[in-house]
């Protein structure tokens, strides 16, 4: 399979971001799309890390935490500046960043929104996250993951 071009792999070429893509095969039965992304790619679930979009006060952010935990809403919340934060209904994340649910990448958004990455991404040399489509990774370094979409680290996942 060939890498496709998505929003995000341009954006990343853009600005001179090295990525590496991982194309699988995408069940249309999944539900757990990061999860479904993990064991495709042989990979450990704190390795792959899911773009949740969530509405804080009534704005939109993009959470960034590994599939192997749950968005804790009260961190994403304080991380932004806020006090209550629920997730975002799909068709607006959809329309708001330009991608699919199951395929929401953190990278070449339709719009900027503020960004968090989970702390514990600085555990790993690279992390996993959706390449702008189903059954599409693409492999980067969180630094290089934090200055491409201008995100911010905090603590917001657990377990």
């Amino acid at each position: 399979m060939t890498s496709p071009s998505t929003p995000a792999t341009l954006a990343l070429e853009r600005a001179g971001v090295p990525f590496v893509p991982h194309v699988y095969e995408h069940h249309e039965t999944a539900t757990n799309f990061g999860e479904e992304a993990a064991a495709a790619l042989g990979l450990r679930e704190e390795q792959v890390f899911k773009t949740l979009v969530v509405s804080v006060d009534g704005a939109l952010a993009v959470a960034i935490v590994p599939v192997a935990n749950r968005l804790d809403l009260k961190a994403i919340a304080a991380a932004v500046g806020g006090k209550k934060a629920s997730l975002a209904d799909p068709a607006l994340a959809e329309k708001r960043t330009g991608y699919v649910v199951g395929g929401i990448s953190p990278v070449g958004q339709r719009s900027k929104i503020p960004t968090v990455l989970d702390a514990s991404a600085s555990d790993y040399p690279t992390i996993f996250v959706s390449g702008g489509r189903r059954g599409f990774d693409i492999e980067i370094a969180p630094a290089d993951l934090l200055r491409v979409t201008e995100a911010s680290t905090a603590a917001i996942a657990r377990t």
